[in-house]
This record gives C-alpha cells, structure tokens and sequence, in this order.
C-alpha cells in the first residue's frame, strides 16, 4: 500500500498533525490492524472499494465519509479491492475545536461523519472525488477545516492549558504527579482532570499509558534495542507491564508483533 503524508501550513498546523492517503494501484487483499495513536481521524474513502472491519464483534461495511474516535481496544480490517483513502489526523487534543460532540463519546467507535455533523460534509467528499491532485484536496480539506475551526472558536481558549500539560506528561512520563501539575498551573487537581477529559477524550494517566506504548512500538520499528531495554526505556516497571500494556493495546505480545502490519506504523514512523 503506497503511504504519502502531508504537513498542514498556516492556521491549521497547531491543530492537525497531518493528512496522509493510503493508495493500492490494483486489486488487493489488504489487512490491517488499528490500535491505540492518541487521536481522532477523519478518512474520505476516494475509491471503489469500501473496507469492512470488526469492532465489538460487529462485521462493519465502513461509511463513505468516516470519524474514527480514538481507538484504545485494537481492531482488525480486511478488505479486497482497489483503494484510496484521504485521512485527516487530529492532535490528541485538538479535535474538540471542530465538533459540538464531546470528544470522549467518538472513543473506540466508527461513526458516519454526516450522522454527525450533517449533510455539507458530502459536498467536500464530492470535491475531493473531482479533485486531481493532492494539492486541491488539501485546499478542499483546509477550507473545510478553517470554517468549523471558526465556527467552534471559543473552544480554543482552554487549549493552551492542554498543550501545555500534554507537553510536560510527554516530556516526564510517570515522574511527576497531577497535583505538582495543576499547581504549576494554577489550577485544581479536579479541574484539569475534567478540562484534560474534555479535550483529549482520555484520562492523563490513560494518555500517560497510551504515549509510553507509542514509545515503545517506535523503538521497536526501528529494532534499536532489545524488549528489555525498550522497556524500561519507556519507563515500565519491568518487562512484564510492558507486556501486559502492549498486548491490551494491540492484542499480541511484543515479540509476536508484526510490525508491518499496520498503516498505523507508517504514520508513527514518519
């Protein structure tokens, strides 16, 4: 499957971490596995071939025009066909400023994007079907983008309270504690757990654990260092947790893990 991914410029690139389009030239058999990336995704299906996968035991046939919510329980997808799909990821806490729904609600589900913000958003699908290079559909999904970011403006004044956390529980792991954090912030241990779950759609100890398993499955695709050292790299307890994490995350033991078997790598190598 050929990968292209694209940096958003100007206003957008302090919300969106990248587009990207996943393309097959021929007919194929295509497996993929989905699991935990901290972010909320937009994909425009541009080809012939719809995918269908399995979430909560429910074989799915996927919407022209999907929002993927974070996904924190792994999901298997095969398909057979020729594909092309236009993705749109979010940060992990940016999505907010472009949807009236709370954030957390999108978790760990697959949700017709015109169920949920109407029926305009056919009209961009429609665009970037008539679209002939990658240039106009991301000026098509730009356009798009800056007027719900418009319309949702009030919700970027708290963003920078978010970033801001995001940047040190990134930055320190497991080494410091809500409450130091919130003091520094000058706010209550409470209400930046609430206003961290509104914009992230996780906990800060859930998104603690999904960065660190992040972590780990970057060290492990560039085959830098053995388990036991990317382990405690990453800050686990002992080899163990790192176990049991990884496997609650993409359902397999690190040392069964195929690491070509996800687009999801492709974007976290970049």
């Amino acid at each position: 499957m050929d990968y292209q991914e694209f940096k958003p410029k100007g206003i957008l690139k302090d919300f969106i971490q990248c587009y990207f389009i996943c393309e097959t030239e021929t007919n194929v058999l295509s497996e993929d596995k989905v699991f935990a990336s901290g972010s909320v995704e937009i994909m425009f299906n541009l080809g012939a071939t719809r995918k269908q996968f399995s979430l909560n035991g429910n074989l799915i046939t996927e919407p022209a025009i999907q929002l993927w919510g974070q996904v924190l329980k792994p999901v298997g997808i095969k398909s057979l066909g020729k594909h092309s799909i236009f993705r749109i990821r979010f940060f992990s806490h940016t999505a907010i400023c472009f949807f009236n729904e709370a954030i957390e609600q999108f978790n760990d589900a697959v949700f017709n994007l015109e169920d949920v913000i109407g029926n305009k958003v056919n009209e961009v699908h429609s665009k970037l079907l008539e679209a002939h290079t990658i240039t106009q559909k991301i000026e098509i999904t730009e356009h798009f983008l800056i007027e719900r970011l418009l319309f949702f403006h009030k919700k970027i004044n708290k963003l920078n309270l978010v970033s801001n956390v995001i940047s040190e529980l990134v930055q320190e792991e497991y080494k410091t504690n809500m409450n130091t954090i919130a003091h520094r912030h000058g706010v209550s241990s409470r209400y930046l757990q609430k206003i961290f779950l509104q914009y992230a759609g996780v906990t800060p100890n859930l998104f603690r654990k999904i960065n660190r398993f992040l972590k780990s499955l970057y060290l492990m695709a560039k085959n830098s260092n053995s388990l036991t050292s990317i382990a405690h790299h990453c800050g686990y307890f002992d080899q163990s947790h790192f176990i049991k994490d990884f496997k609650e995350f993409t359902g397999t033991a690190p040392s069964d893990f195929h690491l070509e078997s996800s687009t999801e790598l492709l974007a976290l190598l970049k």
